[in-house]
């Protein structure tokens, strides 16, 4: 597997297992090897996020148990084509983990994808980059936003604002993938004819 092929996911405990669960599967039914970071190396309690009748916001429910592949102080964010930053709870909390922070800034510094759904958002929102950007986000997270200068999207499931995608919430997952896919299929564009470029001048 080609470095070019890697999406580095950042989560830790109480990630929204439905979000990484889709986000693993798509990115492998695509050829893509997705990486889990989270701040240790070890099996990570999950949890579902719904809604019941009768409740003015969501409930939380056990999920399902993944284990992280690296911990955030081994990433090296020269071996992964993009980012994505999972919601659930656990953006709550690594938003104010320093290495999280420092992994968001090199990747857009780098011109890379960041990819962000739900309460995801709230890290991008720590790291300064939302200011001026059309975002959208889980609902309660659009307070967030719109004090750092974002722009919140009401009628929109995701969205594109340059290097930055965002989605709204598990629900959105299909708007938000497409434009996922588009991104990536844009840099394999771009490396192919880099490939080509450089293929080209060696045997000329």
């Amino acid at each position: 597997m080609t470095n070019s092929k890697k999406i580095l996911i950042l989560t830790g405990d109480a990630g929204e297992c439905f979000e990484i669960l889709f986000a693993c599967h798509r990115f492998k039914e695509a050829g893509y090897q997705p990486v889990i970071a989270a701040p240790s190396v070890r099996r990570l309690n999950l949890v579902m996020h719904d809604f019941e009748p009768g409740w003015d916001t969501y409930v939380e429910r056990r999920g399902y148990i993944l284990g992280s592949d690296i911990s955030f102080d081994d990433v090296d964010t020269n071996d992964y084509v993009a980012l994505l930053l999972i919601g659930g709870r656990a953006p709550e909390y690594l938003r104010n983990d320093r290495r999280v922070i420092n992994i968001v800034k090199r990747f857009f510094e780098s011109n890379k994808y960041l990819f962000a759904i739900c309460h995801g958002v709230q890290i991008l929102v720590t790291a300064g980059l939302v200011d001026k950007r059309n975002i959208v986000c889980y609902e309660h997270v659009k307070f967030e936003v719109e004090s750092c200068g974002g722009i919140y999207m009401e009628h929109e499931e995701a969205i594109q604002d340059g290097k930055i995608v965002t989605g709204k919430t598990w629900q959105s997952q299909p708007e938000f993938y497409q434009i996922v896919f588009k991104c990536l299929n844009e840099v394999e564009e771009v490396q192919h004819q880099h490939s080509k470029r450089t293929t080209a001048t060696l045997t000329a």
